[in-house]
């Protein structure tokens, strides 16, 4: 999942940078609200984590020339301005959510999660290249081509597809679609992934599942996932 953290103190940035690309999120950083409102107008981020008092243009200004503009990215406020006249300024700009600073970081987690689900349970259809899934009625498709899934493997596909060049451990995917507890005597998640495999890349030119090698699997255009800095 691709953040973009729009926040002008350095020393914070890097706190939650660090933090959230520890749980496996991408980060990128906007030092003030110009720079914040240019690179969130893209559109291709997941999430946007936006502070308000910006240098340039603060974050209601950016706001609100995001969703002017079209953005419909979910966008979690940031600041030390509590006051509820600013949290229903920011909620009527078209905040998705507000949190206070200083705040525990685990709660800052919970709400990046939360907001990630809502915005992921809203796409009926999933894409990735050529290959496409849709939610509502379960049927796959690569190039045009029905993909026939088991139930099982329609889960793994949906996982997949909602976490985007994102690498996924054995474990997580075991929790989060087996539900239970890695066990790494058993070899499940492999099966399960070879199955995929075969069934959506098999005769195709270009491989969408990757192996990384010790570590889990990732569904992506490119053969490797870019190393973050």
């Amino acid at each position: 999942m691709q953040i973009l953290l729009v926040e002008d103190e350095s020393k914070v940035a890097r706190f939650i940078r660090q933090g959230l690309e520890a749980e496996g999120y991408q980060v990128e950083i906007a030092s003030d609200g110009a720079a914040g409102e240019m690179k969130g107008k893209t559109g291709s981020f997941d999430l946007i984590l936006l502070d308000v008092l910006l240098p340039e243009k603060d974050g209601f200004q950016v706001l609100q020339s995001l969703r002017k503009g079209g953005v419909r990215t979910p966008v979690l406020m940031l600041t030390a301005r509590s006051d509820t006249p600013s949290i229903v300024q920011g909620l009527d700009l078209g905040a998705d959510d507000y949190l206070s600073k200083p705040f525990v970081f685990r709660e800052l987690l919970a709400r990046v999660r939360s907001l990630l689900r809502r915005e992921n349970r809203s796409q009926i259809l999933l894409k990735m290249a050529d290959l496409q899934l849709n939610t509502v009625t379960h049927k796959a498709t690569r190039n045009g081509f029905p993909i026939e899934l088991t139930s099982r493997e329609y889960e793994v596909l949906e996982f997949l597809l909602r976490h985007p060049a994102t690498l996924l451990t054995r474990r997580q995917l075991a929790k989060d679609i087996w539900g239970f507890d890695f066990d790494p005597g058993t070899n499940i998640v492999d099966v399960y992934m070879s199955h995929l495999r075969k069934k959506i890349d098999y005769g195709f030119k270009k491989q969408l599942l990757h192996t990384e090698r010790g570590k889990g699997y990732f569904l992506s255009e490119k053969a490797s996932l870019p190393k973050l800095k």
